[in-house]
């Protein structure tokens, strides 16, 4: 649905904050409504409801219908975040924070309200990183936003002279199934099975064996048979086709799953895994679905945000049976979501910004609390890698 909403902002916000105080969650409990919902930190207009103020339970992102939506990522961090949605008819709506242009609409200007990305149509999946975008369509990889370490992968690395406030084309990638934006490093699967990275390197996220940032495409030695990819803020998770996970990157507090806390320049296996069919990561926390509707993490867990009930950090994956069965799992910087199957929205880990969207402020949140109840209607989440707000749709 085409967003062309021109009320000054003032009555905008005013229009949006009344609206959301009568579809909170108690309302929202006697039946699902049609909104995309947000929730957490709101300093550059990230939850997109018009508005700049915090809000620790959900609240609808202004003009957007669940039924409308493919897709949305969040990015960012609590003074700089955005988000950006990807529609059914394949257009963008980008809000929240526009520096460096990562809203992709040829300003510098924040947003508190989704509008259109500029000159992109057809597009097949998007995802934000800490200050860039990328989108896919038909195999190619678009590019937008920050590129101090070569983030874009355009050939060209800088603060001005390398910043994009439209997209533009990542040069010399064809097949492109999926891809993913970290905190200033890019990747991308191939068709074949195989991944490239570019940017950021400074912790070995772009799996060269080495920590030399690029800023262009750079095919990952031996990988030939990854399916889906997942990027945190500094490490990444691929799965393979046997159902195994491969990481790197940043390893400190077990993000990698390896029983280490070394951060590595080349994949390494996931321990303890198999016949995984979906991967996640937050900001330094890490997740893996299995066949059967088992739930592991690992990772950081020092605001209890894995789910097992503890505050220590898993240097191998363990099982969370309190989102057994969870439809999605995300996780943001110091917390985690999940969309249930009963359309139950639930989250853990620090509460202090309202991110875990309950209207706590608890410092430690180690069983999951509402956020949305069963039957909300909810199948997916979003939150980003170094921020303190989440999305449900």
């Amino acid at each position: 649905m085409v967003v062309r909403r021109v009320t000054p902002l003032r009555l905008l916000a005013a229009f949006t904050l009344a609206a959301s105080a009568l579809v909170g969650p108690a309302h929202a409990a006697a039946g699902p409504d049609p909104w995309v919902r947000s929730w957490g930190t709101n300093t550059a207009g990230q939850l997109g409801n018009g508005s700049t103020l915090r809000q620790p339970t959900p609240g609808e992102v202004f003009g957007l219908r669940r039924a409308d939506v493919r897709s949305i990522s969040a990015g960012g961090n609590d003074d700089n975040g955005f988000a950006v949605a990807l529609l059914g008819d394949g257009t963008l709506r980008s809000w929240g924070s526009n520096a460096q242009g990562r809203l992709g609409n040829n300003s510098l200007t924040d947003q508190p309200f989704p509008a259109a990305v500029a000159g992109l149509s057809g597009v097949d999946a998007v995802d934000a990183g800490l200050d860039h975008v990328l989108a896919l369509k038909e195999g190619r990889v678009y590019a937008w936003g920050g590129n101090a370490h070569g983030q874009l992968g355009i050939g060209v690395t800088g603060g001005t002279d390398g910043a994009r406030r439209v997209p533009v084309e990542v040069p010399g990638l064809e097949g492109v199934t999926a891809i993913g934006a970290g905190c200033e490093f890019s990747v991308a699967l191939g068709a074949d099975g195989t991944v490239r990275t570019w940017g950021y390197n400074n912790r070995g996220q772009l799996a060269s064996g080495d920590n030399e940032t690029r800023n262009t495409p750079f095919p990952v030695p031996g990988l030939t048979d990854v399916t889906a990819i997942s990027v945190g803020c500094l490490h990444v998770l691929a799965l393979t086709d046997r159902g195994t996970v491969k990481a790197w990157g940043w390893g400190n507090e077990g993000a990698l799953g390896n029983d280490s806390t070394a951060n590595s320049a080349t994949p390494v296996d996931v321990l303890h895994l198999k016949n995984v069919t979906h991967v996640s990561t937050g900001g330094w926390t890490s997740y893996a679905r299995t066949a059967d509707g088992t739930v592991k993490g690992w990772g950081w867990n020092g605001n209890g945000q894995i789910g097992d009930g503890t505050t220590v950090n898993r240097t191998t994956p363990v099982r969370v049976d309190a989102l057994r069965g969870a439809r999605d799992v995300t996780g943001g910087w110091d917390y985690t979501v999940a969309a249930l199957d009963s359309g139950a929205v639930v989250s853990l880990g620090n509460d202090a910004q309202g991110q875990l969207g309950d209207g706590g402020a608890a410092a430690v949140v180690a069983e999951p609390v509402t956020a949305l109840p069963a039957g909300s209607g909810v199948t997916h989440v979003t939150a980003p890698p170094r921020g303190t707000f989440a999305f449900a749709y």
